[in-house]
Order: structure tokens, then sequence, then C-alpha cells
């Protein structure tokens, strides 16, 4: 079957925390370069406890799941990730209501929504050095995939990759928002922790749909 079930969601969110528990040093060094130093602290101890929440709403549909997600993100997770990571799921939740399986083009939109929630409550663009650097160009290659009429993993596949060069790409980069941007030019030559964070969830929903 050509589309994400319920159980596959619950499946991505657990993949998550373990990744993100299992890179949380990695994380907060490139934090510490640039940041506050606890970007990977924040997200692991943000997601276990997204795990510990969801056994209550396991029967519910997936917008709860992603709802309960991102409430539970925003009131668990400091500094800016929490809110920010908090929007990405509460707008995904918005776009899929009442369902229990989603098909490529709902993925997307996910997706899509949930960056749009994360560009509107952050205020940054590509080429600030933020998260937004990964989650453009993956949403993009996603689109393009949809529209080529690629099989939902390849379309995932192509957003990952995506990801994966829009974080290797804020290495150069001058930060122009939040903390980093106080350090001006000494920011370049750091990769953003938030654009890595996000090629760490991205990586995991695909992984989860190739298992």
């Amino acid at each position: 079957m050509d589309a994400v079930t319920k159980a596959q969601i619950i499946q991505w969110l657990e993949k998550a925390t373990t990744v993100l528990n299992e890179n949380k040093a990695y994380l907060t060094d490139l934090d510490a370069a640039i940041g506050d130093a606890d970007h990977g602290t924040n997200m692991a101890r943000g997601f276990t406890t997204v795990m510990q929440k969801l056994p209550d709403v396991a029967d519910k549909d997936i917008g709860t799941l992603l709802k309960t997600t991102g409430m539970t993100l925003m009131s668990s997770v400091g500094g800016a990730s929490g809110p920010l990571y908090g929007a990405f799921f509460m707008r995904a939740a918005n776009s899929t209501p009442g369902k229990e399986v989603l098909n490529c083009a709902e993925l997307v939109k996910l997706l899509e929504d949930g960056t749009n929630g994360i560009a509107q409550r952050g205020r940054a663009v590509v080429g600030d050095k933020t998260m937004i650097d990964a989650w453009t160009p993956a949403v993009a290659a996603a689109q393009a995939g949809l529209q080529a009429g690629k099989q939902l993993v390849d379309t995932v596949q192509a957003c990952v990759a995506a990801a994966e060069q829009g974080m290797q790409a804020t290495v150069p980069l001058q930060a122009k928002k939040g903390r980093a941007s106080y350090l001006g030019e000494r920011s370049i030559g750091h990769q953003d922790p938030g654009a890595t964070s996000t090629y760490l969830l991205l990586k995991a929903l695909l992984d989860t749909l190739t298992d």
C-alpha cells in the first residue's frame, strides 16, 4: 500500500525519539559552538516526553497523535526548538484530522503545512542558518516527487536527501536568527543544530517506511 498508516506514524515518533537520544551529545556539541549547548538535551527530553503521552491517544486518529506531539513539545522543550517543532506538529495535525492513513499527497501536505508553521513562528527564510534551511528544500523535493508521480517511499527519499544537503549548506552561512546571530561572522563554519535535528527527524520517517 502506497500510504502511511497510523501505526507507522507512531513508529516514526518512536524511531525519532531513539535517534534523537542517540545523537543527543552530537546535537549539543553543534549547539555549543553557536548556541546555548542544549539542543540535543532539549530534543531528546521533548520526544521522550512525547513517548510517555502517546499511549493515552494511541487509539485516536493521526491528527490527534500529531497534535499531542506538538503540544507536548511546546510544553516540555526549552529554548527555541520547542515552539518551532511544536508549531510543525500542530500545523501537521491541522492537515490530518480524522485520518487513519495518509496517501503521498496527504503526507507531502503534512510536511508543507508543518514547515509553514515553523517559518511563521520563527520568521526565518532560507539562508538564515536555521532549521528552515533543511525543511524548505526537503518540502520542495517532496512536492517535486509528488508531481512527478513517484512512489511514496521514493518521494520521502528525495525529501531526506534534500534535507541533508540543506543541513550541510548551513556550514558556510552566517547566522541571521536566534542566539547564533549574536556571533556574527564567528557563526560561519558551523553546522546548524536545528537543521541537523530536522534531517534526523525526516531520516527517521524514511527508515520507518523502509523497515
